[in-house]
């Protein structure tokens, strides 16, 4: 519209030179104050200065003419086309083309609309019996292929693992690592697996140990005290070192959990240098306590057999 009057133009061009005068001319005492910045403003607004007040004030009465104008014009032209469409009347409108998108989707042309109609009228929404896009129709057939693929696969062939087989193979290769990575730390000994420890480096060790956590309970040479005796042939749970490690790790009664202040190797170390006390025969010993236990093994069997009169003595102290 502003194209076609050109003779606006130029009283457009001067409201423009007039608004930037307006600026320039609002901007200067900006520049004085700025240059005098040692001198307190004579005058505020709001908390600012009265020129940097009316200068935004300027600015927003600038912008909403702005808007105004272009409303305004909005408007201009809305009549415009409004006038271009009355001119046109009954002038049958363009055909849709019929382009690559309507060809991916199978759309049909408006005009055919009344063959497609099923006669149901749904707020004059109308049904029509328009295919499936094609992609979406072959889609939903390839996720029914896969659909048999997958239930040969796992439920047929049984070619590869189900959800909760493969969890417990995962499972089972999470603990293969974790026992490699305590073995190498020396920390895969258990209760199943624990041996009794003969180097001396490791049974000083143990005594350490012993000697720091134990010696309240069982004392310095394991006479006993609160505890048992640990040095004569009489077990409260057990003599062998799988029991004697499992009751260190574990606890029993008032015995604490050593589990949660020693590691697995520390625990074998103490349980094979309890082993080592046995026979020490301390002063002032603890009367025995619980059963009378025997170590299996071919050494007993040899002994057992030398003395016959064994089986007697220890089923009568039972």
């Amino acid at each position: 519209v502003k194209v076609e009057k050109d003779k606006k133009s130029s009283t457009a061009a001067a409201a423009a030179t007039a608004v930037a005068a307006l600026f320039l001319l609002m901007a200067s005492p900006v520049y004085a104050q700025t240059a005098d910045a040692v001198a307190p403003a004579a005058s505020s607004t709001a908390g600012i200065s009265s020129t940097a007040f009316f200068l935004m004030a300027s600015v927003i009465f600038v912008e909403l003419l702005v808007i105004l104008v272009l409303l305004v014009n909005v408007r201009i032209l809305l009549r415009v086309e409004k006038e271009k469409l009355a001119v046109a009347g009954a002038a049958p409108a363009k055909k849709r083309e019929y382009n690559w998108w309507m060809k991916l989707n199978s759309f049909r042309p408006v005009e055919q609309n009344a063959d497609l109609d099923l006669g149901h009228d749904y707020d004059g929404i109308r049904e029509l019996d328009n295919r499936l896009p094609p992609w979406w129709l072959y889609g939903f057939y390839l996720t029914i292929l896969v659909g048999c693929i997958y239930l040969w696969r796992y439920h047929v062939s049984h070619t590869a693992p189900l959800s909760a087989e493969e969890y417990a193979v995962s499972v089972a290769k999470a603990d293969e690592q974790v026992q490699e990575y305590l073995k190498k730390k020396g920390e895969s000994v258990d209760e199943n697996t624990v041996t009794v420890i003969k180097d001396a480096g490791q049974l000083a060790a143990g005594k350490a140990i012993f000697l720091k956590s134990c010696v309240a309970c069982h004392k310095e040479d394991a006479r006993g005290d609160v505890g048992p005796n640990l040095t004569d042939d009489y077990w409260l749970h057990g003599g062998d070192i799988k029991s004697i490690f499992k009751t260190i790790r574990y606890g029993i009664n008032a015995m604490p959990q050593w589990q949660n202040s020693y590691s697995n190797k520390e625990i074998a170390e103490v349980a094979s240098y309890v082993k080592s006390l046995h026979g020490t025969n301390p002063p002032n010993a603890k009367s025995p306590q619980g059963v009378l236990f025997k170590e299996e093994g071919p050494a007993a069997d040899s002994s057992a057999a030398k003395d016959s009169t064994a089986p007697k003595a220890i089923a009568a102290q039972q």
